[in-house]
């Protein structure tokens, strides 16, 4: 079943900015949140898909690529997640309920609908980990074959002194006797219009629903401290700068056994010094004398495989471009690879002897006789 055009999910047009994007995200995600509609499959299908289409069009990256490609395109551009098949190429983001969910509590804030409004409890939890970015450089040839790469990250990890707990004796933290749990208290405020209600994060226990009367002195009762890992990345042939590997909870560690958060490797491909790419193509200028153009020659031609023989025919004019097909970059999302496009380009000689041009003399009188009438330029 092929999926609908995200601006029509959201029920925006094309040129809308950012904020229009996430005013209609947010009115939409309300009026089906499970919450609001429990046990209602078809309202949940609606907030994955309303989720879904939100997460594309409010990242500028994720919406270029969709803009240009369409569900695919969103599909490369929101990575190549490991252990799912490098993301869903074919079509686009595979939302689950509980992705939808936290990606609506990280805009909007809250576990659940009654907690964006400010109508109730909810709970309190400890906080998920941060995401985190790094890039990743690779060569020509290394996008060209799939590479494996391995980075050391900055990043939060498990307390190695509390296991995590955020309790100095490792044990469990408990209820907040302030909000009773529910991380969340009600206040009441006086205004010149009469008695307003509030509700705010408590204060007591800052929103978790829970505290730690005997915290780690390592990491203050976070769970969590500053530490260094190394993480090996596979990355398949035929990515180009922009695309992203997504390391689901390789990021930061979350508060107290909190989830952790995601890594995002984004790739940049280094300049190559011989070949200019486009897309999966690749051009290479290759200068040939004006007599091997005029007599016809074979030449080796380097490519990401090593050198191949070419074979210029008599005749052949300077910036002749001959295909190589299936020499270029993998098809990421796809059989087969691109080509590799070979320009010739005559090449003139800065220093020649006496004898030498004497003999251009001679060969330019006969070339003369043979050129064309203006006009009348052959471009085959």
């Amino acid at each position: 079943m092929s999926k609908r055009d995200y601006y029509e999910v959201l029920g925006v047009d094309r040129e809308a900015d950012a904020a229009t994007v996430k005013k209609a995200y947010r009115k939409l995600a309300v009026k089906f949140h499970p919450d609001k509609n429990p046990g209602d499959s078809q309202a949940e299908d609606k907030f994955k898909e309303v989720t879904e289409a939100y997460e594309v069009l409010h990242d500028t990256g994720k919406r270029s690529q969709y803009d240009q490609f369409g569900h695919a395109g969103a599909g490369q551009a929101g990575g190549f997640g490991q252990g799912a098949g490098y993301g869903g190429a074919a079509g686009g983001y595979d939302f689950d309920l509980s992705d939808a969910l936290r990606a609506f509590m990280r805009d909007f804030g809250g576990g659940g609908f009654s907690d964006v409004f400010g109508e109730g409890g909810g709970g309190g939890r400890s906080r998920r980990g941060r995401d985190l970015q790094v890039k990743l450089k690779l060569s020509l040839e290394e996008i060209a074959a799939g590479a494996e790469r391995t980075i050391k990250l900055r990043k939060q990890v498990a307390c190695s002194r509390c296991k995590g707990s955020g309790s100095k004796g490792g044990g469990a933290p408990h209820t907040c006797e302030q909000c009773n749990g529910a991380g969340q208290v009600r206040r009441v405020q006086r205004t010149l219009l009469g008695q307003f209600m509030n509700v705010v994060p408590c204060p007591a226990c800052h929103g978790e629903g829970s505290v730690i009367s005997d915290p780690c002195s390592d990491c203050r009762g976070s769970g969590n401290m500053r530490g260094e890992e190394t993480l090996k990345v596979k990355v398949p042939a035929g990515v180009a700068t922009g695309n992203y590997i997504t390391l689901k909870g390789q990021g930061d560690v979350g508060e107290r056994g909190a989830p952790a958060g995601d890594v995002y490797v984004v790739i940049e491909e280094a300049e190559h010094e011989l070949f200019e790419r486009h897309g999966d193509d690749l051009v290479l200028q290759v200068p040939v004398s004006v007599i091997d153009l005029a007599l016809g020659t074979k030449v080796q031609i380097p490519t990401v495989d090593g050198r191949v023989s070419l074979k210029i025919p008599a005749g052949t004019q300077s910036h002749r471009i001959f295909r190589l097909r299936g020499k270029g970059v993998v098809h990421l999302h796809g059989r087969g690879r691109g080509d590799q496009l070979v320009r010739v380009v005559a090449w003139t000689p800065e220093k020649l002897g006496a004898a030498e041009l004497k003999r251009l003399e001679e060969l330019r009188e006969a070339a003369r006789r043979d050129l064309p009438e203006p006009g009348r330029l052959s471009h085959d």
